[in-house]
């Protein structure tokens, strides 16, 4: 009897411990290990530094240059054609006498009047003419050998001959002229060297 009673209370004591086990089981939350998403950045995320719009300083800076470009070589022909010293500031007679009629037509002449303009220019600064044919210049006054302000250039060209007064000379050494019938009127240009065939001096 006694050993049955013993038996009953060894049981009972296991079935309430395995039961306690059991809902201290339940009761525990079961953890697993998880990792956090990471922010994926999308190309066309604009946050993103890959999406940073293209600079426009250097777009702008080209554009800026080519403007200037322009606007430097087309005030270069306005000089050239209005009564700016092109050439460089003289007292000579001659060239500030030209320099009035830049953008002109002084003449009256269509057409071949460059040595008419000249003829004009050396009889309104108390010099005798030259006539209208350029290339006679070529013997009016007094020969040197390269160009100086105010001296008489007469060049080659094609079908006849152009003259003008040298106004300066550029830093290729190429003479500053300001002549007549250049474009079709007045006009205060650099020409090729090459292309002079005499300078000669007025008498003064």
């Amino acid at each position: 009897m006694m050993k049955r009673l013993r038996r009953r209370a060894t049981l009972l004591l296991c079935a309430v411990m395995a039961a306690s086990f059991a809902s201290s089981a339940m009761a525990r939350p079961v953890q697993k290990a998880t990792k956090s998403p990471q922010p994926m950045a999308s190309a066309q995320d604009p946050r993103s530094p890959d999406a940073q719009p293209y600079p426009m300083e250097g777009v702008q800076a080209s554009a800026g240059t080519a403007s200037t470009s322009r606007s430097q070589r087309a005030g270069g022909e306005r000089r050239a054609h209005s009564g700016d010293a092109f050439g460089g500031f003289t007292s000579n007679s001659l060239v500030s006498e030209a320099r009035k009629y830049l953008g002109t037509n002084p003449t009256g002449r269509a057409t071949l009047w460059c040595g008419a303009f000249m003829d004009l220019v050396l009889k309104r600064t108390g010099h005798k003419g030259g006539g209208n044919l350029a290339s006679a210049y070529a013997g009016y006054g007094a020969r040197v050998s390269g160009p100086q302000v105010g001296a008489i250039a007469v060049m080659r060209r094609g079908g006849g001959g152009h003259v003008g007064v040298v106004s300066g000379v550029d830093p290729n050494g190429n003479p500053i002229i300001v002549s007549g019938n250049h474009n079709r009127t007045v006009a205060e240009s650099v020409y090729p060297r090459g292309r002079i065939t005499a300078y000669v001096l007025p008498a003064s």
